[in-house]
């Protein structure tokens, strides 16, 4: 392995660690050095891939806490800067690609201020704040969407799509299913990390609004917030359906692989792993998201025809889902339809193409078989 480090900019949820982990599985593939520069969140993942190194410096967010705490974010930003500059001297970094989020704000700023070539992947279809806030020191910018919002004429000029990298077990699920006419329909409800109350509200009072004979049918996986899964459970089991609900399911992407159809929210990661595996969906956009961006999301989805856009609180009621899922479910050729729709909007090689994008900015690295992908909106 020769040449300089890149340097991978990422920490807090897995939604900005995971697609930096997948970059740096495919460098490190072509023989280059890789480390990530995470802050204690993001440093739980050390160990996942024993050829990244790993390094952690000071962050926190400014956006909470009151004019005290943004102070004092403020601060610990400004080491983690210094902490960051440390790291990639004794690193010997030739470039930083920044993941988004707070946590990316001290590397970028140091890599920029040392003068090394910096590219910013944006998971969602609307720029982050983190991301917004450091455009202006990007060389590029690498888009997981063809269609971005909220960007300056300067700022459309530097991006290219590569779409967003999704993990191993993920890719290696992809594959076509169609749904069976007769036979049992998977249905899987999940509403993020931590779940979601109105999707324990919404999706079993629409069920119940179901003829008998489609109810009898369903197969659901639904995850449910700890508080609520006995009401759930009691809810399909009164209604005959066979029904599996958890707080958490750590083969979520198995689910998705098998689902006939999908409820949930619109996430930048959900929205990579439903297209790489192309399952159809109905998709929730959750209201409070930052800059609305789960919604700039599910548009973009729905207007590739893979997926059904029901915002809160007026699309997503118990009557109108009842209303989709009967028009869904006994169509198949719709479901069939959405899911090669989903499987077209998938970039399975995301990893390797923002590797060769990360190549052709710096130069200096060792490397093989270099493809830059061009051009924002192909």
């Amino acid at each position: 392995m020769a040449g300089k480090t890149v340097i991978l900019a990422a920490g807090g949820t897995g939604g900005h660690i995971f697609p930096a982990l997948s970059l740096g599985q495919a460098l490190v593939a072509r023989g280059i050095r890789v480390a990530l520069v995470t802050d204690d969140r993001g440093g739980r993942y050390e160990g996942e891939n024993p050829d990244i190194a790993v390094r952690r410096i000071r962050a926190a967010s400014p956006s909470r806490g009151g004019a005290v705490g943004k102070v004092k974010a403020i601060a610990e930003l400004g080491i983690g800067a210094l902490q960051a500059a440390v790291h990639m001297k004794s690193l010997g970094a030739g470039i930083a690609v920044g993941f988004g989020g707070y946590p990316s704000v001290p590397t970028v700023r140091a890599a920029a201020f040392l003068g090394l070539p910096v590219i910013l992947h944006e998971q969602n279809a609307v720029l982050g704040r983190a991301n917004r806030f450091l455009a202006g020191h990007a060389t590029k910018i690498a888009t997981s969407f063809h269609e971005m919002t909220n960007l300056s004429e300067h700022e459309a000029g530097k991006c290219h799509f590569t779409g967003n990298p999704v993990r191993e077990n993920v890719l290696a699920l992809r594959g076509e299913r169609r749904v069976d006419t007769n036979g049992p329909l998977n249905l899987l409800v999940f509403g993020g990390s931590q779940g979601a109350t109105v999707f324990s509200t919404v999706v079993p009072a629409a069920i119940a609004e179901l003829p008998e004979d489609l109810r009898a049918r369903l197969r659901i996986t639904q995850q449910s917030r700890a508080e609520d899964i006995e009401r759930v459970k009691g809810e399909y089991q009164r209604l005959g359906v066979a029904a599996d609900i958890r707080a958490f399911f750590d083969d979520l992407p198995d689910r998705m692989a098998s689902a006939d159809l999908v409820i949930a929210r619109s996430g930048a990661s959900t929205i990579a792993e439903l297209t790489t595996l192309g399952r159809p969906a109905i998709l929730v956009p959750y209201p409070s998201a930052a800059d609305d961006h789960q919604t700039a999301n599910a548009r973009a989805v729905e207007a590739g025809n893979a997926a059904w856009m029901m915002p809160e609180p007026d699309e997503f009621t118990s009557p109108k889902l009842a209303g989709a899922l009967l028009g869904l479910l006994k169509a198949p050729d719709r479901l069939n339809r959405a899911a090669a729709a989903a499987r077209d909007l998938g970039t399975p090689d995301a990893a390797d193409r923002l590797a060769d994008l990360v190549i052709a900015t710096a130069p200096a690295l060792a490397v093989a078989n270099s493809n830059p992908q061009q051009g924002c909106a192909a």
